[in-house]
């Protein structure tokens, strides 16, 4: 008894493969004894081949196996074969193929290149010029030619890939910096869209959160424009426009609409509605993020009843803005058909060109001693100083005037002509400094800003985004420099990856604080922190003020009250 009958009465079956049985060893053995070949030892003859050998040589790119010794069946598919057969294939791919993956490389390249990134069923290929977009997109000359009149040698990222898409009618949501261009990557395509002029009503509409952003790009669309026939306007007064009986009028003359969202509101409102946005083509959102807030600040509301009221079967529409909020790419998703998402660089981050600085002061009281301070260092203007609220703006802008530094204020209670000029003299450099809000940080191009400086500490990363953006624009360096006190720690981290993404140093301890949960974040973007007045007034002086206020309001109620009765005893008489 060998180990092959022990192997099969202790498994039950043969050895396994990679084990030789004994039948196979007889024979092999007897193969090698009784039929090995004859080798002939005469050099001369030449060596007789087998039958196998010669149809290995022969076929062996047609058979896969051969037999060449009783019934030893060997491959003839060697791995120089499968890197031959590779070559073939990789040599079948036909001409257009590799032209085809040539330019898709060249793309990708030209993509990464200028950190650009499109979302969405297959994104139309980025131009790299203004003449590309006339060859390959038939813009009109005219439209070209008022691009480079006005000094534009080469569009932007946001510009490469937004203006094709929205030639093609895709609709789109793009994020980009501030000062990239925005606007001009959607004015391009809808004057390329509309064509001419028609008296059909209006057939694009612009929706921005601020009357001066609306206003601005009006002028950016006046001169892009000019020359195609095609008529744009600025929604001013609602009221005395409904008063006037003069809507359809406006309506029918004119093409493209640059509004707020309560204006066009308030018109949609009325019974019947005086304006009718039923042939709206194109539907673009400036600021979207802005315009997606929700309550007493934000504008989701009117800007429902405008996508409403814009039920056309053509209408496209597009999202701009500089930050990109969970919120509205969740609505776009679901609701916009053909979607393509651009985004230019990293999201909501600031641009690099800004130099950004963090500066404590301590509390509220520190802050005018620290702005002083700048004013001593030398103060470059043009400068834009943002703080949260009117009265805040109110209170710096009397303190400042006495520093006898040349400042103006710009807020909502102001009218609509002192808002105008206060904008022009600040661009024609008349005005040095420029008190605002929040919401002028929203779009607004003031060319040449050297210095912002954020008063009160941003309320959100998104809102400190979009202030410093005002600096820094069009490829020109920036500066910003925000103020901090105690009472800001908890928002301040948030903050300082902003700066720390864009390159900015940043203190190791303010990357070390406790992170703030999002129900507090959300908590401090709704509502402002309460703040100390702005005042350098000594207690004393305060005191005496507020005294005499309050002699003057009484003695006022008094005479208000003496004429009262006076009026009173005079009708008892008659």
């Amino acid at each position: 008894m060998d180990f092959y009958d022990i192997y099969r009465k202790l498994t039950g079956h043969s050895p396994r493969v990679g084990f030789r049985t004994k039948e196979q060893i007889e024979k092999m053995n007897n193969i090698t004894t009784n039929k090995a070949p004859n080798v002939s030892t005469d050099l001369n003859k030449p060596i007789k081949r087998s039958r196998s050998l010669d149809n290995i040589e022969e076929n062996s790119s047609d058979e896969d196996e051969l037999t060449l010794l009783d019934g030893i069946k060997s491959s003839t598919k060697t791995e120089n074969s499968k890197h031959k057969k590779k070559k073939k294939g990789e040599a079948g791919k036909s001409k257009k193929q590799k032209l085809a993956e040539l330019e898709q490389e060249r793309i990708n390249r030209l993509r990464n290149v200028h950190r650009i990134t499109a979302v969405g069923e297959n994104p139309p290929p980025p131009v790299e010029s203004f003449e590309q977009l006339h060859l390959e997109y038939k813009v009109s000359n005219i439209i070209i030619k008022n691009l480079v009149a006005s000094g534009y040698e080469t569009p932007t990222p946001i510009q490469m890939q937004a203006i094709p898409a929205m030639i093609q009618g895709r609709q789109i949501l793009a994020c980009a910096p501030t000062g990239s261009g925005k606007t001009l990557a959607f004015l391009v395509p809808i004057l390329q869209s509309l064509a001419s002029p028609k008296n059909s009503g209006f057939r694009a509409l612009i929706v921005c959160p601020t009357r001066e952003l609306a206003q601005q790009t009006f002028r950016e669309c006046a001169w892009l424009s000019e020359g195609t026939g095609l008529r744009a306007q600025v929604m001013k007064k609602s009221a005395s426009l409904a008063m006037s009986n003069r809507t359809s009028d406006f309506t029918n003359k004119n093409d493209i609409l640059i509004t707020t969202p309560n204006r066009i509101v308030y018109m949609l409102k009325q019974e019947p509605p005086l304006i009718s946005l039923k042939s709206v083509q194109w539907l673009v959102v400036d600021e979207s993020d802005k315009l997606f807030e929700a309550g007493i600040r934000g504008f989701r509301d009117q800007l429902a009843e405008i996508y409403k009221a814009c039920d056309s079967e053509h209408v496209r529409r597009a999202f701009f803005s500089a930050t990109h909020t969970v919120e509205v790419a969740k609505w776009c998703r679901k609701h916009l058909k053909n979607l393509l998402l651009v985004t230019v660089g990293q999201r909501n981050t600031a641009a690099d060109l800004v130099q950004q600085e963090l500066r404590f002061v301590g509390y509220e009281d520190g802050k005018m001693i620290e702005f002083r301070k700048i004013v001593r260092e030398g103060l470059p203007p043009p400068v834009l100083v943002f703080v949260q609220s009117k009265e805040r703006a109110r209170e710096l802008f009397t303190e400042l005037i006495y520093d006898r530094i040349n400042v103006d204020v710009i807020h909502s209670e102001r009218t609509q002509l002192q808002r105008d000029n206060t904008v022009r003299a600040f661009r024609e450099r008349k005005i040095w400094v420029l008190i605002c809000t929040e919401l002028m940080g929203r779009g607004i191009d003031f060319k040449g800003v050297n210095l912002v400086i954020n008063f009160d500490f941003p309320k959100s990363a998104i809102s400190y985004i979009h202030q410093i953006g005002r600096t820094g624009r069009a490829g020109r360096p920036g500066r910003a420099i925000t103020f901090f006190t105690i009472e800001d720690f908890p928002a301040l981290r948030s903050i300082a990856t902003v700066m720390k993404e864009s390159g900015c140093e940043v203190p190791e301890y303010i990357m070390n604080m406790k992170k703030t949960s999002k129900r507090e974040r959300r908590k401090m973007e709704q509502r402002a922190p309460k703040r100390k007045s702005i005042s350098t007034q000594p207690s004393y002086a305060k005191f005496k003020n507020n005294r005499l206020k309050s002699k003057i309001e009484s003695t006022k109620r008094r005479k208000a009250l003496k004429a009262n009765k006076q009026n009173k005893e005079m009708e008892k008489q008659q």
